[in-house]
């Protein structure tokens, strides 16, 4: 994973566009320590593009991307309407996942999409502190532990959310 530093972000445009929007703030401030990107354009879906085509953009656009982050609104399956593309392509090529919950759940909940429900992903609440956190350390610890043959939802104890004096964004 060398060189790779950047972080990709899929969300709900519809609904969720003001946490993009904060995030993207965060960014410019210098409040994050990796660049963010989002996967693609607003509102563009790719019912028209054959499957082969589509794959091959994915992969173009996503092929340095260190970690996927996925913002988890109240409306799992409208992201999946324009996420799930980006979200199948991390997971067939092992590119580690942080789930992102816009509710400020801590841990995997009932709005995780179902393609994320038993795969390897971290879970955190929304916000600067915790996200640098998951995307400085998750990598390594996802591939350990995808060598050793686990998966399923992971979180951070409360006990590091107290350690960052974790506010809701």
């Amino acid at each position: 994973m060398a060189g790779k530093n950047k972080a990709f972000v899929c969300f709900d445009p519809d609904n969720d566009l003001h946490c993009w929007n904060v995030l993207k703030s965060w960014n410019t401030e210098g409040l994050l320590s990796f660049k963010i990107e989002k996967a693609r354009e607003l509102n563009q879906l790719y019912d028209d593009v054959p499957e082969v085509a589509l794959k091959k953009k994915i992969k173009e656009v996503l092929r340095d991307m260190k970690v996927l982050i996925v913002l988890i609104g109240n409306h799992p399956r409208n992201l999946l309407k324009y996420s799930k593309p980006e979200i199948e392509f991390a997971l067939e090529n092992n590119i580690p996942i942080i789930g992102v919950n816009l509710n400020t759940g801590r841990k995997q909940d009932d709005l995780c999409p179902q393609i994320l429900k038993n795969e390897l992903v971290m879970f955190i609440a929304f916000g600067q502190k915790i996200l640098d956190v998951a995307y400085t350390n998750w990598p390594e610890s996802y591939y350990l532990y995808k060598e050793d043959g686990k998966s399923g939802p992971y979180q951070y104890y409360d006990s590091v959310y107290a350690e960052l004096r974790y506010q809701v964004a």
